[in-house]
């Protein structure tokens, strides 16, 4: 991490915990567990996105919420063409300010429902990675997400630690989908928190 990305974080947190004053972002408010929760958690998804490819990789974070995974993907990976979406209007307000504060280029900040914005020829099947954290469950998450994938694209649905029952009940939506579970991960972040990345390859 350079001094510069080191910098965004913290422009990043500081402008989180000013928001989160006006309105509800998280419920996490140390600065420790900012890191480890928020930042370091988001970061895990980095090993599945490609190291280099002819075009920018082109990224939909769905249901942003507070701007994770997102912006600290984006962070990392300046090279990425990031979409942040939200359905409420006041959260895409901070994700935009955010934006423009850490000087990140090539994000576009969206207020729309997933399941609205997929229909739209633009945004359906033309993202190499979607991914979505703590937004609903995997069968409804396949059913928004999928439909952004390019065939060859993956869905990065990340999760808690016990997450097999949660798949295993969403395998016939991910097929109809045209979906394949590739890989399921377990990641711990720090001895208490432990999550699962849902690994989906769009056929």
């Amino acid at each position: 991490m350079t001094t510069s990305q080191k910098e965004q974080f913290d422009q990043f947190k500081e402008n989180l915990l000013d928001w989160n004053k006006k309105m509800n972002l998280t419920a996490i408010t140390d600065d420790k567990e900012i890191w480890y929760k928020h930042f370091e958690d988001s970061l895990t998804l980095l090993p599945w996105l490609p190291k280099t490819q002819i075009n920018p990789i082109k990224l939909i974070d769905i249901g942003s919420g507070a701007g994770f995974p997102g912006i600290p993907l984006k962070i990392m990976r300046p090279d990425i063409s990031m979409t942040l979406l939200d359905s409420l209007r006041k959260r895409i307000f901070f994700l935009e300010d955010t934006v423009n504060r850490l000087g990140l280029n090539d994000v576009e900040c969206i207020h729309a429902r997933a399941e609205d914005l997929a229909k739209k020829e633009n945004y359906r099947a033309s993202y190499d990675i979607c991914t979505a954290r703590a937004v609903a469950g995997l069968d409804k998450l396949c059913t928004w997400c999928l439909p952004f994938v390019k065939p060859g694209g993956l869905f990065l649905a990340m999760k808690g630690p016990n997450v097999h029952e949660e798949v295993k009940a969403s395998l016939p939506t991910i097929e109809k989908l045209g979906g394949k579970v590739q890989e399921i991960q377990f990641i711990e972040i720090m001895p208490t928190l432990v999550h699962s990345v849902v690994v989906i390859c769009y056929t």
